[in-house]
């Protein structure tokens, strides 16, 4: 089933960097609040030309509100144009209860975070969180310029008040080249846990790099898909007994899933179609799934306990949900 949303007012939008604006959230209701905001963690915007989209949020350990900061992407499909052109101060939307799949190891003895252009949200969050908690860490922020490095400033004064907090920025125009990835994470301990957000290249290079130093907890988030994710739909017929609904729906060749389920009437929470937001995440209680998303991890998949709808599938026979 679909979760219910929260009515959240737009209190406030603020220029953070060249294409870059903070959204400020609060409860219509002044004297209600929201979740308490995970370092990580993200929300859905419930946006008025009727697009559901995942932005991360930057305040960790507040209720009295929700930040988000959005790029206005010149390859978007909509959301961040909307946010950038049609949002405004006064409105009312609805957003979705945060959600984390990119958790923070808080008693790790050491973390070092990479951040590439907006992925820099959750990661300004995480730096946040070691802050109050005063952990060891190292960021590594690297953007195409510092008029794009959104937060740049709270982070250089996060670093100045706590002696326990390094930052090594990297801005291409500077530099005169591409951050050295294999480098810049050289020398960490094994026990350091590593996390990075940011555009699927660098992603890439950073899970190459961490694999090469022999690094054992590595952690990422894609706020989107590098390619469009191939193939979701069943290459065979399959069934889908849903438990809590009493439903069973047939899934014809051709067809993804969330499709076959939103089109038989049931109400299921998604958002990205791509398999990188978590929004679409539903418990398995058997049958066999082919794992297609860029959230869960190995472990994960061979468990076998959720599957991202939106993206996954069951390769054949009779697939069972906990919807």
């Amino acid at each position: 089933m679909s979760s219910p949303t929260l009515q959240a007012l737009v209190y406030n939008l603020r220029h953070e960097a060249t294409g870059i604006v903070s959204v400020e959230l609060r409860p219509v209701a002044p004297a209600t609040a929201f979740p308490v905001v995970e370092a990580g963690a993200h929300i859905d915007l419930h946006l008025g030309n009727g697009l559901v989209r995942s932005y991360s949020l930057t305040n960790p350990g507040e209720s009295h509100r929700c930040v988000v900061a959005v790029l206005n992407d010149r390859h978007s499909r909509g959301g961040s144009r909307y946010v950038h052109e049609q949002l405004r101060v006064g409105q009312v939307i609805p957003i979705g209860a945060p959600r984390n799949h990119f958790r923070l190891q808080e008693d790790a003895p050491r973390s070092v975070l990479l951040a590439g252009g907006i992925g820099v949200t959750p990661v300004f969050a995480m730096f946040q969180r070691l802050a109050a908690l005063h952990r060891p860490a190292h960021l590594i922020y690297c953007a195409r310029s510092r008029a794009e490095a959104a937060f740049v400033g709270e982070i250089e004064a996060l670093v100045r008040a706590h002696p326990m907090l390094s930052l090594h920025a990297h801005f291409d125009d500077e530099q005169g080249r591409p951050p050295q990835l294999l480098t810049l994470l050289d020398g960490h301990a094994a026990d350091t846990h590593f996390y990075a957000c940011g555009p699927a290249p660098m992603l890439e290079a950073y899970e190459r790099a961490c694999a090469q130093l022999g690094q054992g907890h590595v952690h990422l988030e894609r706020f989107a898909a590098g390619a469009p994710v191939a193939d979701t739909s069943a290459a065979v017929g399959y069934s889908v007994e849903l438990r809590k609904s009493g439903k069973t729906v047939q899934v014809a060749p051709g067809v993804v899933l969330l499709d076959a389920l939103l089109n038989a009437g049931v109400a299921l929470d998604h958002s990205c179609r791509e398999g990188v937001c978590g929004a679409c995440e539903t418990k398995v209680i058997a049958g066999d799934v082919e794992h297609r998303d860029l959230i869960l991890t190995e472990q994960e998949r061979a468990a076998n306990k959720s599957m991202m709808i939106c993206v996954s599938r069951c390769r054949a026979g009779h697939l069972v949900l906990d919807a």
